[in-house]
């Protein structure tokens, strides 16, 4: 019986399970199941492996998109340059990894991109951040990473000023502030120098609308969820395990 799953910690926001259960049913898979793997220390990876000789494929969540990358045996061209992987494909023992994240994120960024968004905030430095800088580049958007770590090359919250949120006018939530069940939370950056010219995108997906988005919306900023891209990114991740 061909199982897949999910790995991450926690994992009461997952949106892959029932997805992937209702896709099975749609596609008459009937002995194909999809499990969460909630492990709270990577180091728990090689038991779920042991458990379950059946898994042919594993999608990866927060915090293990860059804490997976030891455990591979060949990586993707994106898993490399990105530095993150949030899909496994496994075949009789080893583990391929992919990253799905970039082309969930390019495809659904250009909804609301518009020609003035050429410099962007990206708020966080983890697994996600990677892939979304990784198409900032690649579209030639200059941005500046904004993150609660020590690192020189970030920019702390405390520095995200009025003046710099008129600068960049593309925003993107790539941390885990305002998802289920944490709903009251949000990044601390100054919304009110928010502007109709500006474009806000959260990864997240539940709530629909975090009060991230909801503080950029009351400001007349376009704004989109994760909801799109967490479907590209399911459909990317069936393919390459059916390869």
């Amino acid at each position: 019986m061909p199982l897949y799953g999910l790995i991450g910690y926690p994992l009461s926001h997952s949106f892959s399970k029932k997805y992937f259960t209702e896709k099975f049913e749609q596609e008459g898979l009937s002995n194909y199941r999809y499990e969460n793997f909630p492990i709270s220390s990577i180091d728990e990876l090689k038991k779920v492996f042991a458990d379950n000789p059946d898994l042919h494929g594993l999608n990866v969540t927060i915090p293990y998109k860059e804490q997976v990358l030891p455990f591979l045996n060949e990586s993707s061209e994106a898993v490399t340059q990105v530095g993150a992987c949030n899909c496994i494909k496994i075949i009789s023992g080893k583990l391929y990894g992919f990253n799905t994240d970039v082309i969930g994120f390019e495809e659904t960024l250009a909804a609301k991109l518009s020609p003035h968004h050429k410099k962007a905030l990206v708020l966080g430095s983890g697994g996600a951040s990677k892939a979304i800088q990784f198409v900032l580049r690649k579209k030639g958007i200059e941005f500046l990473v904004i993150s609660r770590s020590k690192n020189p090359l970030f920019v702390p919250y405390e520095k995200v000023t009025a003046e710099l949120i008129e600068q960049y006018s593309l925003i993107i939530n790539t941390t885990p502030l305002g998802m289920q069940p944490h709903t009251d939370a949000y990044p601390s950056i100054p919304y009110f120098a928010l502007t109709t010219q500006h474009y806000l995108y959260d990864l997240i997906y539940n709530p629909a609308k975090t009060i991230f988005l909801q503080k950029g919306e009351e400001r007349g900023a376009s704004v989109q969820n994760g909801a799109d891209m967490l479907v590209i990114q399911a459909e990317e991740s069936w393919k390459i395990w059916n390869i």
